[in-house]
């Protein structure tokens, strides 16, 4: 799974079966570059504890979203870990 060509990652999560607690069903969440877990085949995920982990990379789809949106999610989710 590979997402260079997109700046802030983010992916849909497609699959929770071994991480139900950590990681909600359908949900969109931010992609933190690691080329080493990239090569491994996982992503680095912010999960719901609003720390980043490694997951399997098939358990999401990274998305292609316009500019106008890929600013907009990024801005609410700073927004959302400086409140935490």
């Amino acid at each position: 799974m590979s997402a260079k060509n997109m700046n802030p990652k983010f992916a849909i999560c497609i699959n929770n079966k071994d991480y139900p607690v950590s990681l909600d069903l359908h949900k969109i969440y931010r992609i933190v570059p690691d080329e080493e877990a990239e090569a491994e085949g996982d992503v680095r995920v912010v999960d719901e504890s609003g720390e980043d982990y490694l997951y399997p990379g098939d358990y999401f789809l990274l998305l292609a979203l316009p500019a106008a949106i890929t600013r907009q999610l990024a801005t609410s989710f700073a927004l959302t870990r400086s409140a935490a």
